[in-house]
């Protein structure tokens, strides 16, 4: 398993415990071993929303949007964004010189089939960096373009060799490559890290058809990949791919300090709500961080914990380092006085606990009743509060 930042306090693998000498304490089974393979604290993003998330059914990306969503990528400090290959349309072919020529922190890649002319394209437009991409599963080999392992390898090669030439990082990709068979893989990656693209990092996409891209991601990530494919609130084909706000979400507790330095995560909400309403879609109440309930505690017990303890005794994220804020519900029947307590200072009362927990019973009741707005908790709240006044004034 990989460490965590708790794991800092540890003593070293072969450091003995308070009380332990060296030797009892090199017979101890179970140890610490320093995990060499794993990226977790070390990876990079390859952003593809202006080239999966263009494959998003609600998608239509004028210039002026892809123009906008690529300079709050890079604002955000993603390493990484891919666009739509310029071989798909005219149109695409000019917004993507024009985003090469931002002149943005992040690396402009694009996506294109592994053939020459479509390669060439790309050269045209002024990226960094091409990824050379065709099917090697039996199925896509059957279904999709037709060619032999033989042929896939000879134009991945001639290809790969055009565009080094050029000056320009290359990325081959075998799609479908987890239902591809592994001698054919091998036998492929071995042929085209000859000719110098394999020895460098590995990069990893995964669609989230059954909900397992995060887990996926992170999982590549332990296993020794160092690039992961998002895009924003996951759109993308079918059901898209890794989401760059639940990647964050995961990746903030994985490997706070690194992902902190690295990204701009404040930024977040804002590029979550502007692709959101360019694709006409309400961000789901779930989704990690920029959910409307993401950080809303209801029940009694949680907002204690949340207002009067420790916010980490229910929150793995603390909402402050997305520039966002936690927010305790007090208007239903299932709230504790601790939340309604909090609410009466917010107004500016001044009551006492056992008042508090007067006016807490009278919320649950009408809760037991009816769905309460704010509003109506709040009623409750200055109509206890002014009888009191009144109360005190006879």
């Amino acid at each position: 398993m990989c460490g965590t930042e708790n794991e800092a306090a540890d003593p070293a693998p072969n450091d003995a415990h308070p009380g332990q000498n060296n030797s009892t304490a090199s017979s101890i089974m179970y140890q610490r071993v320093d995990d060499y393979i794993s990226n977790v604290s070390r990876y990079k993003i390859i952003e593809s929303t202006l080239r999966e998330g263009d494959q998003f059914i609600n998608s239509f990306f004028t210039t002026e949007i892809k123009c906008k969503i690529a300079t709050m990528l890079s604002n955000f400090g993603v390493d990484y964004i891919e666009v739509t290959s310029p071989a798909s349309s005219p149109q695409s072919f000019e917004d993507c010189k024009t985003i090469c020529k931002l002149g943005l922190k992040s690396k402009i890649l694009t996506h294109v089939r592994c053939n020459m002319e479509d390669a060439k394209k790309a050269v045209e437009c002024g990226v960094d960096g091409v990824d050379l991409v065709i099917g090697t599963s039996s199925l896509l080999r059957q279904y999709s373009h037709g060619k032999s392992m033989e042929i896939i390898q000879k134009s991945a090669l001639e290809v790969i060799e055009y565009v080094k030439s050029q000056g320009i990082e290359v990325r081959f990709s075998s799609e479908d490559s987890f239902r591809s068979d592994l001698v054919d893989l091998l036998t492929l990656y071995k042929a085209v890290d000859k000719a110098g693209v394999v020895s460098c990092d590995i990069e990893t996409h995964f669609h989230d058809d059954t909900g397992c891209a995060v887990a996926n991601a992170i999982t590549a990530l332990e296993a020794g990949a160092s690039l992961v494919d998002t895009s924003v609130l996951g759109i993308g084909e079918r059901n898209g791919i890794t989401p760059l706000g639940a990647l964050m979400a995961r990746m903030v507790v994985t490997s706070p300090e690194y992902t902190k330095s690295k990204y701009n995560l404040k930024l977040l909400r804002e590029i979550d709500e502007y692709v959101a309403s360019v694709v006409q879609v309400n961000i789901p109440f779930n989704n990690p961080i920029t959910g409307f309930c993401a950080f809303t505690h209801k029940a009694g017990i949680h907002a204690k914990a949340a207002i009067l303890a420790n916010p980490s005794t229910y929150e793995i994220i603390d909402p402050a380092l997305f520039g966002l804020t936690r927010y305790v519900s007090f208007s239903s029947r299932i709230t504790g006085w601790n939340a309604v307590k909090s609410r009466v200072e917010q107004l500016g009362y001044n009551l006492s606990d056992d008042q508090i927990k007067e006016i807490t019973a009278m919320i649950k009741q009408l809760g037991d009743v009816r769905p309460l707005a704010v509003e109506d908790a709040d009623s409750v709240i200055h109509s206890y509060h002014l009888n009191q006044q009144e109360k005190k004034a006879t």
